[in-house]
Order: structure tokens, then C-alpha cells, then sequence
């Protein structure tokens, strides 16, 4: 269902984020994110010209190499457009996520080892999208493993459900929980 019609309005700003899930033949899995900035007139640029309209403000690059344990094995960015000739030394810093488990505290480590300074805000606006979309990547695979090891109802995590009361549909008391995670379900 779409959204109602709106007022009459100017078109002055798109940003696309896209991410994309992939399982590596060595077994390892890359999630990769673009953001693309633009508008649809010209307007000046910070060094003194103008950008055409429909030209790339921002056009940003991501690969998280993660494994089954979505601990970040490695971490490349790239920077095709940005708006400054100094933005793009930042992208080597991602690097540093090297090492990190993406899941609970996730973002307090990225800002913490690519915060502030240290480097880009697109990028890391980037970063949690990447996150959620390394879940829905693996989501099959992980279901899987889970039945293959035997631990009966086919969950990739034990224990409580991280999802739970995280949104509408899986509020503890509604028919989702009930059917899904009775254990966990505390409605009537």
C-alpha cells in the first residue's frame, strides 16, 4: 500500500542505500553497502564550481568479510564521490573493524574505532544496514547449521530470542511470539 499523495512539492534530494548479501566459496561471507547522494539540479560545489544535477555527491563502498560467527574478518571502503579531496584518507580506517562481532554493541565499537576523526559519517551510517542485512544473508544458513546440530526447533542463536518486544510483530503477548516462541510468549 502506498504512501497517501502529497502536497505539492520540489524534488531536492536522493539518497540510496543499497546492500547486498553474499556466501563466499572459501566460506566466508561478504555484505556490501553503497550510499549514493545526488540531487536533481546543479548546485555549487566546495571548491568554487558547480555539480551537475543528477551527479553523485556521494557515492561510498563498503565490504565487510565476515564469517559464520559475523566476526568482521575484514573491511574495505571506497569513495567514488565525496565532497572534499580529504575524505577519501579515511577509507582505510575501516579496517580497523577487523575483529569485531557484529551484534549487541556493534555500533559502539564501530564509533569507538572509527568515530568522530577517525572517520566518515556516510560510511557509518552505512554500518548498521550492513549489519542487519549480514543477518537476513545468513538467516537460512544459520536455521540450517542449527537443525544439522540437532538442537531441535531450527534457531541460530539459544536462549531468548534478541528480536523479542524489538518490534510490533514480535511484542511477547502477540500471535507471532505464541506460535513461534511460546516459551517466551506472555499474552492470555
Amino acid at each position: 500500500m502506498p504512501l497517501s499523495p502529497p502536497e505539492p512539492r520540489e524534488h531536492s534530494h536522493t539518497r540510496s542505500i543499497e546492500c547486498r548479501g553474499y556466501r563466499r566459496r572459501d566460506g566466508l561471507w561478504d555484505i556490501e553497502g553503497r550510499l549514493v547522494d545526488t540531487k536533481p539540479h546543479a548546485f555549487p560545489d566546495e571548491e568554487g564550481g558547480m555539480r551537475p544535477a543528477g551527479q553523485a555527491v556521494h557515492d561510498m563502498w563498503i565490504r565487510l568479510t565476515i564469517d559464520d560467527d559475523m566476526v568482521v574478518r575484514g573491511c574495505e571502503a571506497a569513495m567514488e564521490s565525496h565532497p572534499f579531496p580529504v575524505c577519501r584518507s579515511v577509507a582505510p580506517n575501516l579496517a580497523r573493524l577487523a575483529g569485531v562481532r557484529i551484534g549487541k554493541g556493534w555500533m559502539a565499537e564501530v564509533n569507538r574505532l572509527i568515530g568522530g576523526v577517525e572517520g566518515c559519517t556516510h560510511l557509518r551510517e552505512m554500518l548498521p544496514t550492513m549489519a542487519t542485512t549480514a543477518f537476513q544473508t545468513m538467516y537460512g544458513y544459520r536455521i540450517q547449521k542449527a537443525r544439522e546440530s540437532g538442537l531441535g526447533r531450527p534457531r541460530p542463536n539459544p536462549g531468548r530470542p534478541r528480536h523479542l518486544n524489538a518490534c510490533h510483530a514480535f511484542r511477547e503477548d502477540g500471535e507471532i511470539v505464541k506460535k513461534t516462541f511460546p516459551e517466551y510468549y506472555t499474552g492470555r
